[in-house]
């Protein structure tokens, strides 16, 4: 019996234990891996310590790991983070969570620079990146708005409020006259062409900005010569979202917005101007005056809605990372009629072969856009249209209210600004894809050894159509309007690069040799189509029915960088290019750069130094070349058809003479040397970072249409190099990561710039006061106000001194005698500012608490100045008390000025511009997991959130400098959602 009460025990516990086995052997566990600010990380290394058991996390930060047992050590990982540890007794269903933590010294360890990648320590040029978790939030409908603010020296400005209007870029200010101050924007290794797309509001309205996952900013000549002559305004290299280990995992995001106008041209109301009209005009003048208060700037504008949707899929195929997304995005603009639809395709696949050596990568993009253009004119007619009127009257041009003179429109009067917008029809629709195929092979015999092989694409087309009835007043003096318009362009690039990297332990050094070749071929077409009348009368014949344009680009390139015992770094490029825009003797230009990076924090004096993390200075020195803002083929004579007055008659026939155009044969590149000194700091272990670079740039051979002398070509103007330019600056940021905690994270940067042009030669014209005209204004026919001239800033304004009386009140045309001659006129006229700011400020902080989440965005201009048409043009008393048999409105400038008539050239109008603005303020909360493995996230956003300027006017941010007709910006209320399935 004991026997047998032994042997049951001994089964008992024999099966006691099996149970426990079993359990363990099916033990699991889950999480999620966060990141510095509480959101989920996806990509993150999840790994047994001690084995080889790994995982990764899903787009939603997930990740599981199944059939464990006993007690393990777990450490997640992801690059520019400290690794976390944590010991487990596995349970059946045990779950982990990590909180990674920025290691600063590793932050972006490995960064994109031209043609491969870098470890950010060994970076000698002056490079930055912003990824996806620190773009701009809310209704962004072209790219380059997410990283507005976010990088120093990087100045964006939106064109305008239209849908998909654009931006213009300046990296470091831009560094010609009339070429191209534009930088060179790359898109998965594809040069974006930046050329006007027809029928599209502008190039990048084509890209949709939810597939976009980093942004790389080559700002000095060592990190942009690499790209010689398209590189002397900066690089932006853009990678887009790519495949991810795992399953199948879709996203879904959906933002939808209600945009309106923020503020308003300040005019007189329909009571103001009867007063006016009333206590100064005649009698004729106050019988035109009308009963109605009619806003014509509530009249043309609207609310809009705006919904952007994206859905994207991606996930791993038999080892084969992919991505595939789909976007549709419906915009409304503030003007009546405006709207812009948008639909976008993104295919991305990065399979492998032979053992993972040979990595190919496929990038496709597609988009098609449909735009309604509303007539802009309606804007300035809006501001001068008599507000006394009604929008409405009984008459033959469509029953809008009109200003008749013998039974037509007087010629003299603006039209009714509805009638602007609603009697004409523009439309446009284009086309755009691009993409690439790129081969990546490491020899097998030499795997450090690799061969890369780009083949990529940009093709665009654009058509659309502009219609006006017969019975509209804006086409009265052609019995309507009809007109046909088409573009096409085609981009293909061809690249191939050896790329050697090394690291030699016995002599503790590393080298990294890149050897390369790229083709690049642009064409476009556009097609002119005759234009008629509503009755099918030509209006304007067209000789060519087409004109082909094409440009090639012919490049050889090399990088070396040298890396001693991680603390020391050289590096040097050289490339060479030649462009069909040149002649034979002048075709080539060679652009080097050299810099060296001293990593002053892994010498031993400072190695585990309690102060600073990280301390890196960095020395450069380039040169880079323009060839953009050039026609093709400059340098030689091309012949025009003259007009219908130039025509020689044979028979009962006539036909158009030819004559030829200006041209300079020994036109060559505009080239842009640069010299670059920058640090690098971290301080408390990595939570406080950033970067201050001093710079110096002189631009040498300056491209420009400038006038010759009469007789010395075949024209007045002529593309030439015509001088010097110098841009001074220092730019710094700095980055705080105030608090850390599991449920608390605050993140803080700051960015400032001051940028300094100055035109240093002008060589067709040697004095030291000479001038290029750069830009005029609107009201002053022939009355130019933007100059390039030696000494300044380009665009600078050249005015009159203004001259007030003693209670400070301005006097009419009474300006000072500058050059005391006793003589009023052109010689006393002096540069007063530019529209250029000294000063550009960036800020955004993200604060987040649990599921909570805050961010804000505010940027400033200090030293711009804006020249107010609106004022110059509309607020004086000859505008209201108009001549012509009509009553026009007044900008509000007309009560203090008191000015009988338009006095355009006086230094009163010239406005310090100066401001701050809170581009974007959002709150958000992430619920986490609902069903499954569904996640939900909520925001919500405002743009344009105020500005704080001395500038009363529409806008204080302005690219050209000169306010008129502008297209207000939105304030814009956006909800959005983003769902993880």
């Amino acid at each position: 019996m004991k026997v047998f009460y032994l042997l049951k025990q001994g089964l008992l516990l024999l099966f006691i234990l099996s149970a426990m086995i079993v359990k363990a052997q099916t033990g699991s566990i889950s999480g999620k891996v966060f990141d510095e600010k509480g959101l989920p990380l996806p990509g993150a290394s999840v790994a047994i310590k001690g084995t080889t058991r790994v995982t990764l996390t899903d787009p939603n930060g997930n990740y599981s790991l199944t059939g464990l047992t006993g007690t393990v050590t777990l450490s997640s990982t992801y690059v520019g983070y400290l690794a976390l540890e944590k010991t487990i007794t596995v349970a059946e269903n045990t779950t982990v969570n990590f909180n990674l933590v920025v290691d600063e010294q590793k932050l972006g360890e490995v960064v994109i620079i031209g043609y491969g990648f870098a470890q950010r320590k060994e970076v000698t040029g002056s490079i930055a990146t912003v990824n996806s978790k620190d773009f701009q939030k809310g209704t962004i409908i072209t790219p380059e708005q997410l990283i507005q603010g976010k990088v120093a020296g990087v100045n964006i400005t939106q064109n305008s409020g239209q849908p998909g209007g654009g931006s213009q870029i300046r990296i470091r200010g831009g560094a010609s006259l009339n070429a191209s101050n534009d930088p060179l924007i790359v898109i998965d290794g594809v040069p974006f062409s930046g050329n006007t797309i027809g029928n599209a509001p502008s190039p990048l309205s084509l890209v949709n900005p939810n597939d976009i996952e980093t942004y790389t900013i080559l700002k000095d000549a060592n990190a942009t010569a690499i790209y010689g002559s398209r590189a002397s305004n900066g690089v932006i290299l853009i990678t887009t979202k790519k495949g991810t280990a795992g399953k199948p995992v879709f996203n879904f995001s959906s933002n939808n917005s209600v945009a309106s106008v923020a503020k308003k041209v300040d005019i007189l109301t329909a009571d103001e101007v009867r007063a006016y009209v009333n206590t100064n005009g005649t009698a004729a003048q106050k019988s035109f005056l009308g009963t109605e208060n009619t806003d014509w700037q509530d009249v043309i504008y609207q609310q809009a809605f705006t919904s952007d949707n994206t859905i994207g899929v991606s996930g791993t195929a038999k080892k084969m990372p992919y991505r595939f997304s789909a976007g549709y995005l419906n915009q409304q603009g503030l003007l009546l009629t405006d709207k812009l639809s948008r639909g976008t395709a993104a295919l991305s696949l990065a399979p492998k072969f032979f053992d993972d050596h040979l990595k190919v990568e496929l990038n496709l993009k597609a988009a098609l856009t449909k735009s309604n253009f509303a007539n802009n004119g309606a804007i300035a007619s809006a501001i001068q249209f008599d507000p006394t009127q009604p929008v409405y009257a009984n008459n033959a041009f469509g029953n809008y209210f009109e200003w008749i003179q013998a039974s037509v429109p007087n010629p003299n009067a603006p039209r009714n600004p509805l009638a602007l917008i609603e009697q004409k029809k523009d439309i446009g629709n284009a086309r755009r894809s691009f993409g690439n195929l790129k081969f990546d092979y490491s020899f097998h015999f030499l795997p450090e050894l690799h061969a890369n092989l780009n083949l990529g694409y940009d093709v665009s087309r654009g058509s659309g159509s502009t219609t006006v009835p017969e019975i509209a007043a804006q086409s009265n003096s052609t019995k309507g309007f009809f007109q046909d318009r088409l573009n096409r362009e085609f981009s293909k690039t061809s690249e191939f690069y050896l790329n050697y990297a090394h690291t030699a332990k016995s002599i503790n050094s590393r080298i990294d040799v890149t050897a390369g070749y790229g083709f690049y071929d642009i064409k476009n077409t556009d097609y002119f189509y005759n234009s008629y009348n509503a009755l099918g009368a030509v209006l304007v014949p067209i000789t060519f029915p087409f004109a082909d344009q094409r440009n090639k680009l012919l490049s050889y390139y090399g990088r070396f960088i040298y890396t001693q015992s991680d603390k020391y770094i050289l590096s040097g490029t050289m490339r060479a290019d030649a462009s069909s825009k040149f002649s034979e003797e002048n075709r080539w230009g060679y652009f080097p750069s050299v810099g060296f990076t001293w990593r002053a924090s892994n010498e031993d004096f400072l190695k585990g130094s309690n102060i600073f993390s990280d301390l890196k200075l960095r020395l450069s020195y380039g040169e880079t070349g323009n060839k953009d803002g050039i026609g093709n083929y400059e340098y030689l004579s091309k012949y025009y058809a003259n007009s219908t007055t130039g025509q020689y008659q044979i028979g009962n026939n006539f036909y158009n003479y030819y004559s030829p155009a200006a041209y300079d044969p020994n036109l060559k590149w505009e080239t842009t040397t640069t010299y670059n000194a920058g640090l690098d700091y971290g301080f408390m272990k990595g939570r406080i970072t950033g970067a201050i670079d001093v710079y110096y740039k002189k631009t040498r051979d300056l491209l420009s249409s400038v006038d010759i002398p009469v007789g010395t070509n075949f024209s007045n103007k002529i593309t030439t190099n015509v001088g010097n330019m110098e841009v001074r600056g220092i730019e710094g940021s700095i980055n705080f990561n105030a608090i850390n905690k599991s449920d608390v994270t605050w993140d803080i940067n700051f960015n400032a710039a001051y940028n300094k042009r100055k035109v240093t030669n002008l060589t067709l014209n040697p004095n030291p006061g000479a001038s290029l005209d750069a830009g005029d204004l609107t009201g002053g026919t022939g009355i130019h106000l933007k100059y390039n001239s030696v000494g300044y800033t380009p665009g600078s304004f050249l005015v009159y001194k203004q001259v007030y009386n003693a209670k400070n009140e301005l006097l009419e045309g009474v300006y000072e005698d500058l050059n005391g001659d006793g003589v009023i006129n052109s010689s006393d006229q002096y540069f007063y500012h530019s529209p250029d700011p000294k000063v550009t400020i960036g800020f955004s902080t993200s604060f987040t608490y649990k599921k909570w989440s805050i961010n804000t965005v505010l940027r400033a201009n200090i030293g711009n100045y804006v020249y107010d048409n609106v004022s110059s043009n509309f607020g004086v008393r000859s505008n209201i008390l108009s001549t012509q048999s009509i009553i026009n409105n007044a900008a509000r400038d007309i009560f203090s000025t008191n000015l009988s008539n338009n006095q355009f050239l006086s230094d009163y109008y010239m406005k310090n511009a100066s401001f701050l603005k809170m581009d974007n303020i959002g709150l958000g909360y992430n619920f986490g997991k609902l069903a499954g493995k569904t996640t939900l996230r909520l925001a919500a956003n405002v743009q344009n959130v105020f500005v704080v300027s001395e500038y009363k006017g529409l806008d204080p941010e302005l690219t050209s400098g000169i306010d008129y007709n502008l297209y207000p910006r939105p304030r814009t209320y956006t909800l959005g959602l983003n769902v993880g399935f």
